[in-house]
């Protein structure tokens, strides 16, 4: 398993010169071919990670079509072969930080139209596959 992309990923939005649903999240893309075991076959090789970052206008949740449709066009990875995941850092507010949300993972199914990521359904990561994702990104 190898990771393959861990930046800043800004997508254009809509909207033209408005740049409506413009922003910005951290991007992770993992490849499990690349540095795995020899004959081991994924059905679904690639991992994207997906997380808000502060300086962001829009959130990840809100534009999961939009940006699994930039994503696969400018890494060019095949949707089908790809299983998306949004991931929410824990938060801590409130006064002297009393209150916590805490860290989760989200497994989102899209239905494909045209090269185009709609009808977003979003289900919580399956305990051992969320393990898997942990040790990824702790590497």
């Amino acid at each position: 398993m190898m990771l393959i992309h861990d930046d800043i990923y800004s997508w254009e939005g809509w909207g033209g010169k408005l740049k409506l649903g413009s922003g910005s999240c951290r991007l992770r893309i993992y490849d499990l071919k690349k540095g795995g075991a020899a004959g081991l076959a994924h059905l679904r090789p690639m991992i994207v990670v997906v997380s808000d970052i502060p300086e962001s206008r829009m959130s990840v949740r809100s534009c999961a079509g939009h940006i699994a449709t930039s994503v696969t066009r400018d890494f060019g990875i095949d949707p089908h072969r790809m299983l998306w995941i949004e991931h929410y850092p824990t938060k801590v507010y409130g006064q002297d930080g009393k209150h916590i949300i805490p860290e989760r993972y989200d497994v989102i199914e899209f239905a494909w139209h045209e090269g185009k990521a709609i009808h977003p359904k979003w289900r919580p990561l399956n305990p051992q596959l969320l393990e898997v994702i942990k040790e990824l990104m702790d590497t």
